[in-house]
């Protein structure tokens, strides 16, 4: 055989194994890319955005956070503390604290108890000043409940509380038990006769539900929504900073 051909049977040999080597290591490869584990960068950034989302969330709640304790300490410096005064009077008074309400309770005479709940600020009308400037007068609620004897009926009166007195606006007698459905509760109080009424009102001044109980509550119920709402700041906070 002549060289020149026999070089070039050789040449097509080594081109063949060749072919077949770079072949052998395509398979290789995709074999490594379809059944790899999943690749690190993957897992990296995953973990990267879990740490961001972390990170989001502790600074949001840690914002949160500041702004009740920056909340709390401007009403603590704009309100001295106030320590609940328990009896005023003849009432012994019950704060309640976390509610909406107080309740207060005397004995009047031997056989007759006087039990009154009163609702923190509940209402206000506009009111103008001396200098023409407007203003806002507040309003609380009061059920007074009067009872005479331990199984005897109740005189309830349903009555608004201004800063400077006691308005009725209904009274009616009931059970010892709870209110069922929607009794009736008589006429408007100021439906009823003048002389009637006037007589209504002084049966609750002799138990000392009169304009001194309604300036004593507004000036409570002052403290009371300042120190209801530095509580609700307080346990909001906790919960913000509970891990």
């Amino acid at each position: 055989m002549p060289q020149t051909l026999q070089i070039t049977s050789a040449a097509s040999i080594y081109t063949k194994m060749a072919h077949r080597l770079v072949r052998g290591l395509r398979g290789a490869a995709r074999t490594l890319v379809f059944h790899q584990p999943p690749k690190p960068l993957t897992q990296f950034l995953t973990q990267t955005r879990n740490y961001v989302n972390d990170m989001r969330k502790t600074a949001f709640e840690g914002n949160i956070a500041r702004l009740i304790r920056s909340e709390i300490q401007y009403e603590l410096d704009h309100s001295p503390p106030f320590v609940p005064i328990s009896e005023f009077n003849s009432f012994k008074v019950d704060e309640l604290q976390g509610e909406q309400w107080i309740r207060l309770s005397r004995k009047f005479v031997e056989d007759e108890e006087i039990k009154i709940e009163v609702t923190m600020f509940d209402g206000s009308v506009p009111m103008k000043m001396h200098d023409d400037k407007e203003d806002v007068k507040l309003h609380v609620t009061l059920i007074v409940d009067v009872m005479k004897g331990k199984d005897g009926d109740i005189l309830e009166f349903v009555c608004s509380g201004w800063p400077d007195g006691i308005e009725i606006r209904n009274v009616f007698t009931r059970g010892l038990g709870r209110l069922k459905g929607r009794p009736y509760m008589g006429p408007q109080f100021k439906e009823l006769d003048d002389e009637l009424q006037d007589s209504l009102y002084d049966f609750l001044e002799a138990r000392g539900v009169d304009n001194e109980l309604a300036e004593f509550l507004h000036a409570y119920m002052r403290y009371k929504d300042k120190n209801e709402y530095i509580r609700w700041m307080e346990n909001m906070k906790t919960y913000i900073q509970k891990k």
